[in-house]
């Protein structure tokens, strides 16, 4: 049966000619960069920047019903790693390593162009999907970079208004610079392994609704998913978490934010999540609580820009998990480079070739 292409990521495949299509990943990537700002001839971004025309409140959005959710939560394996993937990352057959400095730099990057917290997730859901699926090469330095730059490219394709180019999104002083094709090339083998399952589900698909479940006051809901945002941003870097799915976190993080700490107001609750295992929620309710001292081990979040800005702004952004990135004025070499020890750079040829099979 002939694979089908989910339609939110089927644009994808289109780069300056329509008619353009990649039969074989090693030779038929196209040398140029591909504009990806949303071509909706009806698009304004200043009218959506002034006006917030486009989007819809995700405050003001109604309650999801169960049936709804239920189909969802049936789709969540979809969007997941291997589920051997947290045994092997912690048992050391996969390089932690690998993940911590992918996640640092989109980290950094997201931070700089103002992204908006959906993107982030869905970044750091395409990391661990891959790695759980393609062993990357030894030299895991470079690698670990592109497949970052990779992720967070993709990732703002599918989410952010505007777009910056695969070379101007290499922000925050890299160590090595990707030519654009490389780039794509590396997109490229992210979709193919993914399946182009890019639309993913994660904690944000789910904890309106849980939140709004438990939660009548308006106030309170519009309160408890501002602090979701924050408390989510944190989780998705933890690998701890990682043998939770997306439904089962986002319950317990509604449960959370919404200051039920008590047993009582806990079980109350969680009468009210009929789709998702009440031992699965209270095991990750335990972990959030164990969430600083996780961090404070691993010193994760230092050194970190804020990802939910404290400007009314910035907290409407994050309250609408959207963000529209400031205009694109980093401007960086269309090269390759690698740093040598006497700290000058050299140009080498493309790093994919040889190493990366489609």
């Amino acid at each position: 049966m002939e694979e089908t292409i989910d339609p939110a990521t089927s644009s994808l495949l289109c780069l300056e000619n329509n008619d353009m299509c990649f039969d074989d990943f090693e030779c038929n990537v196209a040398d140029e960069s591909p504009s990806w700002d949303h071509k909706n001839p009806n698009f304004n971004n200043q009218c959506l920047i002034e006006d917030n025309l486009g989007s819809e409140h995700v405050l003001d959005s109604p309650v999801l019903s169960d049936e709804i959710v239920l189909g969802l939560i049936g789709k969540e394996r979809e969007h997941l790693p291997r589920d051997d993937y947290l045994e092997r990352l912690l048992g050391g057959d996969l390089d932690l390593s690998v993940r911590s400095q992918a996640l640092d730099w989109i980290w950094k990057a997201h931070a700089h162009y103002d992204f908006g917290p959906s993107s982030l997730c869905l970044s750091v859901n395409y990391l661990d999907r891959f790695l759980s699926l393609y062993e990357l090469p030894g030299d895991s330095n470079w690698s670990a970079q592109l497949l970052a730059v990779a992720c967070l490219s993709i990732a703002a394709k599918i989410d952010e208004i505007k777009v910056p180019s695969c070379i101007d999104i290499q922000v925050g002083e890299p160590k090595f610079l990707f030519e654009a094709k490389t780039i794509q090339r590396m997109e490229l083998l992210v979709l193919s392994t993914l399946k182009w399952k890019m639309q993913a589900l994660t904690p944000f698909s789910f904890v309106d609704y849980f939140i709004k479940k438990i939660t009548c006051d308006q106030l309170l809901v519009k309160s408890s998913i501002l602090r979701s945002v924050g408390l989510i941003l944190d989780i998705i870097r933890c690998i701890n978490f990682l043998e939770f799915k997306p439904s089962e976190i986002a319950a317990a993080v509604a449960i959370s934010v919404s200051r039920k700490l008590q047993a009582e107001e806990i079980d109350e609750a969680l009468t009210c999540f009929v789709s998702v295992g009440k031992e699965r929620i209270l095991k990750c309710l335990e972990l959030i609580r164990d969430l600083p001292l996780i961090q404070a081990s691993t010193n994760l979040g230092n050194n970190l820009a804020p990802l939910v800005p404290q400007s009314p702004i910035g907290v409407l952004d994050a309250a609408c998990f959207i963000s529209i990135c400031d205009e694109l004025t980093v401007g960086l070499s269309t090269d390759y480079w690698v740093d040598t020890p006497n700290s000058k750079r050299m140009k080498i040829s493309d790093p994919l070739d040889g190493i990366f099979k489609s």
